[in-house]
């Protein structure tokens, strides 16, 4: 009889959309698929739904079944999947905030099955209000260098593995010179110096700063010199009305130009080949796929030194691009998240880094690019990293069970009073 595959129950963006939590759930869910080893039930939410039917992929079929919910779905949704499905754990990401509902119920979850949470977190200062919530976990696992070193100082008793984002590199790689300049002619680019935006249009994205600034940045070199390709929706209900400022700045001649459509991965590659640049200058950014993926095409990046931003741009020794420190370090809150910093960059900081690139002669653009990519491929390798959540994944089910055999939780403490 052939072993039972490890059934894994998911909630995150539905793992088929393009955001950044939902395409890194569609890279670890399709390694462990291809595996054989794992089925999955998927809850997919974060995105306004047509139809809530189940839904199936054509390579996968049975063994990936994505239930479409609103936000993440709730308690009894949940609890209706672990009884009706009987999954041997639950993987769950996403920021903290969007999953309280969920630990309010860990103990009738983890009574049958592990619990691991794919932890994104900004910034400092430490949490320590997250403490509960990671405690309250089997395993966390965290995107980023900041992140981990926050696990394990706020929890340091719960087991922790730093486990990075990824980025195709079959997808997102540099290409040959006539497949970019034939690409630039079709999308109505000329010779001028290309900088690529590739974010939601929201408010930590600082969209309207980047605009201001670029025609600043114009005002001293000429407006026929550069152009900015803003790849977002300018009329984001969770950001600013980006054609209402370049109207009002006068930028109406092609310097910004948006890409509207929704973009297949091979696509949005040729965008990062023509660029000279792809900016990053987020307050908060838990990693930023934007710019991993132009590192990965050779382009190198102007970022905020924040959260992931700021370990995707050095490796310590070289620089892939430049990096911005925040010019000040605000601690912002909400009744659910009490205090974290929001890192701001200033004008002439930006408009310093952009001169940098700008003045650069090509080669050197070429050869920041050229090392961006080996530091991509040796420090987030695609395939090892993914190799990591089966071993990672396998380990656990082995070690902490589920159901009959569920190991290593206790639904009661002792305490000395």
């Amino acid at each position: 009889m052939p072993n039972k595959k490890i059934k894994i129950l998911t909630i995150s963006d539905h793992p088929l959309s393009p955001s950044g939590v939902g395409t890194q759930t569609k890279h670890v869910l399709e390694k462990l698929l291809n595996t054989g080893k794992y089925s999955v039930i998927s809850l997919g939410g974060a995105v306004k739904h047509e139809k809530y039917q189940p839904q199936k992929t054509k390579e996968f079929e049975d063994d990936w079944i994505i239930f479409p919910v609103d936000g993440y779905g709730n308690q009894d949704l949940v609890r209706a999947m672990i009884r009706n499905h009987r999954p041997d754990m639950l993987w769950f990401m996403t920021d903290p905030r969007f999953f309280g509902w969920l630990w309010d119920i860990e103990d009738e979850i983890r009574a049958h099955i592990p619990m691991i949470y794919y932890h994104v977190w900004d910034n400092k200062p430490y949490p320590r209000f997250n403490k509960p919530l990671y405690e309250s976990t089997d395993v966390v696992c965290t995107i980023s260098k900041v992140t981990d070193d926050i696990v394990r100082t706020v929890a340091p008793d719960v087991e922790c593995h730093r486990i990075p984002h990824v980025v195709d590199p079959e997808i997102f790689k540099k290409v040959p010179g006539d497949v970019v300049e034939n690409f630039k002619k079709q999308a109505g680019f000329d010779d001028r110096f290309l900088i690529f935006w590739n974010s939601r249009n929201a408010r930590r994205k600082m969209s309207g700063s980047l605009v201001f600034w670029f025609k600043d940045f114009l005002d001293e070199v000429g407006h026929d010199k550069a152009r900015l390709l803003m790849h977002t929706d300018p009329k984001d209900v969770h950001g600013q009305d980006l054609e209402a400022i370049i109207r009002e700045l006068g930028l109406t001649n092609g310097e910004v130009m948006f890409s509207l459509k929704k973009t297949p991965p091979q696509e949005l590659n040729l965008f990062y080949n023509a660029a000279d640049v792809t900016c990053g200058i987020s307050d908060a950014e838990g990693f930023g796929l934007s710019t991993f993926e132009s590192l990965s095409a050779e382009t190198p990046i102007i970022v905020t030194m924040t959260g992931g931003l700021q370990e995707q741009v050095t490796d310590g020794e070289n620089w892939f691009g430049v990096g911005i420190e925040p010019a000040s370090k605000a601690i912002i809150g909400s009744q659910g998240v009490p205090f974290i910093y929001e890192d701001r960059i200033n004008r002439e900081d930006f408009l310093d880094a952009l001169r940098k690139i700008y003045h650069s002669p090509p080669e050197e653009r070429a050869e920041m690019g050229r090392k961006g990519r080996e530091h991509i491929e040796k420090n987030y390798n695609f395939h090892s990293t993914l190799d990591r959540w089966d071993e990672l994944l396998t380990d656990i089910h082995e070690r902490c069970g589920s159901w009959q055999n569920r190991k290593g939780y206790n639904r009661w403490e002792m305490i000395s009073l």
